[in-house]
C-alpha cells in the first residue's frame, strides 16, 4: 500500500511540476527593412536552436510599415516586437508600448537620452545608430585626380568640404566620364513610387535640420508643425547635381529603384551614390561587384549652407524597439529576453555587427566586436572627428508618410519637367502644415 501511495504521490508531483513549468512564450517581430529580412530569419532560427523559443519574423514592404502594423495589431498574430520611428511614432502607438525601464537591454543602453521616454519611463529603445551621406569610390576619384585633362585643381577628396567644391568636382568628372570608365558621377536617382525615401526623407532632413537648428526650434513643441522650407534652394542645389551629373537622364528616374542604383555603384558605372551604412550589404552582394571595400568612403551631403565646412554625416536613428504591452506576460518576457540575447550573447552580437552591420548603442560590445564594414567604419571615423558636427535626424518629426509620398511625387514631376521648383517648394510648406493639422484633429 505504501508503495502505491508513494508512487501515486510521485506521479501527482510530476504532474504538478509539469503544470507549474513556466511557459517559454513566443516572439513575433514585424521587421521594418526588407533588405535585412534574410538575416533576421537566420538569427531567429539560431535563437530557437539555442533557447527553444520560437521567433517569427514578418516583414512589411517598403513604405508600408505603419499600415502593416495597424493591420497586424488587430489580429491574434499581433507582433510582440515592433518599431516606432521616434516621438511621432510613439504618440501613435503609446497604447501598445510596454514600459521597458526595467529591462536588461535598457540598462545597457550607452546613452539613455536616446530612448523614447514618457514621464521618466522608457517605451522605445534605439537598437542601432546609423548614418548616411554620399558614398564614393576612392579608386574612381583617385583616377580623376590623376587625369591630365581635368579642369580643377583638386588633388584629393579631403579638399571637398562644401557644395561649391563638390559641384565643381562633379561637373568636371561628368565631362570626363568616358576617360574614367563610368556612365555618370552619381547613380540614378530612384523616384519610382516606394523607392524614393532617400530623397523625400533622408535628403529632405537637411533643410529641415538647418531650419530648426538655426531658428532654435524646440523639437518637442508644436513649433515643428509648420516650416518655411527656407533651405529649400539648398535641397535643390544637391538634388539638381544628383540628377544632372548622373548615369541616367533625369526624365527617366521614375522607373529606377534603390537596388538598381546600388548595383550601378557596385559595378563601377558611377562614382558616387547617396545612401546609409546599411547599403554595404547591398553593394557587396551585387553579382559581379567591382568595388573594393578599402575604396568605399563617405562624404557629407553638402548643400551650400553657410558653415557647412564643419558639417559631418547625418547620424542618428529612427529605429526604436517597442514591446507590445497587450501581448501575454510570457510573450512580453520572451521578447525582452530575445532583444537582450541579440545584443549581449556572442552569437547575437556577431549577427548585429557582421551581418546586420549595425553600430549598436549598447555597452555590451567590446572594441573587437564593433562593425568592420567600410561604411560603418567611415561613420565611426566622422563621429570622432574634432570640430565636425553630425547632422541629427529630424525626419522623425515629418508629419506623415503621405507628406513624404507627395514630396516624392512632386520631385518626380520636377525631374520630368511638368512641375517647376517654386511649386514643389510651395507644396512642401502647404502639405507639411496640412498633414500636421490632420494629426492634431
Amino acid at each position: 500500500m505504501k508503495k502505491i501511495v508513494i508512487s501515486t504521490c510521485a506521479m501527482l508531483a510530476a504532474a504538478l511540476s509539469l503544470n507549474a513549468a513556466p511557459k517559454k512564450g513566443t516572439v513575433r517581430y514585424l521587421n521594418f527593412k526588407p533588405e535585412v529580412t534574410a538575416v533576421y530569419e537566420e538569427l531567429a532560427a539560431a535563437y530557437e536552436k539555442e533557447t527553444g523559443v520560437k521567433v517569427i519574423v514578418e516583414t512589411a514592404a517598403n513604405n508600408t510599415y505603419e499600415s502593416t502594423l495597424t493591420a497586424k495589431m488587430a489580429t491574434k498574430q499581433a507582433p510582440t516586437l515592433f518599431q516606432i520611428n521616434g516621438p511621432v511614432g510613439y504618440s501613435n502607438w503609446k497604447d501598445y508600448c510596454a514600459d521597458l525601464t526595467g529591462t536588461e537591454i535598457y540598462k545597457h543602453l550607452s546613452d539613455k537620452s536616446l530612448a523614447i521616454t514618457d514621464k521618466g519611463k522608457a517605451y522605445g529603445i534605439p537598437y542601432v545608430v546609423e548614418g548616411y551621406g554620399i558614398i564614393y569610390n576612392k579608386a574612381i576619384t583617385d583616377k580623376y585626380f590623376a587625369l591630365s585633362t581635368k579642369a580643377t585643381s583638386f588633388k584629393s577628396m579631403d579638399e571637398i568640404n562644401n557644395f561649391a567644391k563638390l559641384k565643381e568636382l562633379c561637373d568636371d568628372m561628368q565631362k570626363n566620364a568616358a576617360a574614367l570608365g563610368i556612365k555618370g558621377v552619381f547613380a540614378s536617382t530612384s523616384l519610382k513610387a516606394g523607392e524614393d525615401w532617400r530623397w523625400q526623407t533622408h535628403l529632405a532632413n537637411l533643410p529641415v535640420y538647418y531650419e530648426f537648428k538655426n531658428n532654435k526650434i524646440d523639437l518637442t513643441s508644436k513649433a515643428t508643425h509648420a516650416i518655411k522650407f527656407q533651405y529649400g534652394n539648398n535641397f535643390k542645389n544637391i538634388f539638381d547635381l544628383y540628377t544632372t551629373d548622373s548615369v541616367v537622364d533625369k526624365k527617366n528616374v521614375g522607373v529606377k529603384t534603390v537596388d538598381q542604383s546600388m548595383a550601378e555603384f557596385a559595378l563601377e558605372e558611377c562614382a558616387m551614390v547617396q545612401n546609409g551604412n546599411w547599403a554595404w550589404g547591398q553593394i557587396n552582394g551585387v553579382s559581379g561587384n567591382k568595388v573594393k571595400a578599402d575604396n568605399v568612403k563617405y562624404l557629407p551631403i553638402y548643400t551650400g549652407v553657410a558653415g557647412e565646412e564643419n558639417q559631418g554625416l547625418c547620424v542618428g536613428t529612427e529605429n526604436f524597439y517597442c514591446i507590445n504591452k497587450k501581448a501575454s506576460k510570457e510573450d512580453q518576457k520572451a521578447t525582452a529576453d530575445f532583444i537582450y540575447w541579440l545584443y549581449s550573447s556572442s552569437t547575437g552580437k556577431n549577427y548585429v555587427t557582421n551581418k546586420l552591420g549595425f553600430i549598436a548603442p549598447f555597452d555590451t560590445f567590446a572594441e573587437n566586436e564593433k562593425p568592420t564594414d567600410p561604411l560603418a567604419k567611415e561613420i565611426l571615423k566622422f563621429m570622432s572627428k574634432k570640430g565636425i558636427t553630425s547632422v541629427s535626424w529630424n525626419f522623425t518629426l515629418f508629419p506623415s508618410q503621405t507628406f513624404k509620398d507627395n514630396f516624392g511625387a512632386d520631385l518626380l514631376q520636377y525631374c520630368q519637367g511638368s512641375k517647376d521648383w517654386n511649386t514643389v517648394a510651395s507644396n512642401v510648406v502647404k502639405n507639411w502644415k496640412t498633414e500636421w493639422e490632420l494629426v492634431e484633429e
